[in-house]
């Protein structure tokens, strides 16, 4: 999971996995170019190669070769464990109970 975390820590690479969600199975070079266009990061092609390299060794991303051209497509299966750990479990309430994950407040009547 550390892997993951260290993935998503830079901003690059959470924008590259943006791009892929938006249009999946881009390759290098169509990415970079989104990037410009859309972000306007100009990273050098080696700098998103090598931020493509740490996505994909997190299994972020996968690839696929067709020819002379290289795939890249996102892979959310690392993320379930996360979201397993923190969002989807029930909220305990002060006493330890289980809530329900209902907010306390509306629970009180509270606006």
């Amino acid at each position: 999971m550390s892997d993951v975390f260290k993935a998503l820590a830079d901003t690059t690479r959470r924008t590259i996995l943006d791009e892929l969600t938006d249009r999946n199975g881009q390759t290098l070079f169509e990415i970079c170019a989104r990037l410009v266009t859309k972000h306007g990061l100009g990273s050098s092609r080696q700098a998103i190669s090598q931020h493509l390299d740490v996505l994909e060794a997190a299994g972020l991303v996968e690839t696929r070769r067709e020819g002379r051209y290289k795939f890249h497509y996102i892979n959310t299966g690392p993320l379930e464990p996360i979201i397993e750990r923190w969002l989807n479990k029930p909220e305990k309430d002060a006493d330890g109970r289980l809530d329900g994950g209902v907010d306390t407040d509306r629970k009180r009547g509270a606006t």
